[in-house]
């Protein structure tokens, strides 16, 4: 029996010193496990600084070519604005100068005084219908000439001997023709002269030796290059 109480004291005492060596065991392991947790951290924390610092580096880098790339499109896009716009003035210039309008130079005096030589002529090349007194250029045996209608298609033209301009039988006063409208020897035309259907009859306003229909004959309607609608004087350039 006093064993059987000894060994309950012992049993006691033994549990009491089991329960402190854990105790003990667990306060000496407990400032080592902090330890090796902070490491971790302090590495998991700077590596997400230098993800950090990277993914900035990244974003700027892709901010600059996004930069770089909006800069070529706009160049891309001013430099093909810049052919289009190079491309209608050139196209708007050729139907304007060769298409619509002429400019040309008075090649001679015929057309004095009104019309000196040099002096530009700006022509309307589309012209539908011609009239009495309309000045024109036109082209004839390879040579351009500019003088004014006297006659339409279908009128009969007579310059007498005595000199005076008639169109269907009737005088034609000139009141700003200095010089009396007389025939040239030429064989080309014979009066009286009934003009065909698209053929007209031209004279320059200096009749002395100017060379109109007395000296190269009637003019066919292709012939006519277009009507003069203004005079760009040299004194005005």
């Amino acid at each position: 029996m006093k064993w059987i109480g000894k060994g309950k004291r012992g049993a006691e005492t033994d549990h009491a010193a089991g329960n402190g060596q854990p105790e003990q065991r667990a306060a000496r392991s407990g400032p080592a496990l902090n330890g090796r947790e902070v490491e971790p951290d302090r590495k998991r924390g700077a590596e997400r600084e230098s993800g950090g610092e990277a993914e900035k580096r990244g974003t700027a880098e892709g901010t600059e070519a996004a930069k770089e790339a909006r800069r070529r499109r706009r160049q891309r896009r001013e430099i093909r604005s810049f052919f289009l716009r190079l491309v209608f003035l050139l196209v708007f210039l050729y139907l304007l100068f060769f298409v619509l309008f002429a400019v040309r130079p008075m090649p001679n005096e015929d057309m004095k005084p009104r019309i000196s030589a040099g002096d530009l002529l700006l022509c309307y090349r589309l012209e539908k219908r011609y009239y009495p007194n309309d000045v024109v250029i036109l082209r004839k045996d390879g040579r351009d000439y500019v003088a004014r209608i006297a006659a339409l298609p279908g009128d009969e033209v007579d310059i007498p001997e005595e000199g005076g301009l008639r169109i269907n039988g009737n005088t034609v006063m000139e009141s700003e023709i200095y010089y009396p409208t007389r025939s040239y020897d030429s064989d080309r035309v014979s009066y009286p002269v009934r003009l065909g259907a698209d053929e007209y009859f031209l004279l320059c306003d200096y009749r002395n030796g100017a060379k109109d229909s007395r000296f190269y004959g009637v003019v066919k309607r292709a012939e006519l290059g277009g009507k003069v609608i203004t005079i760009l004087r040299r004194s005005n350039l």
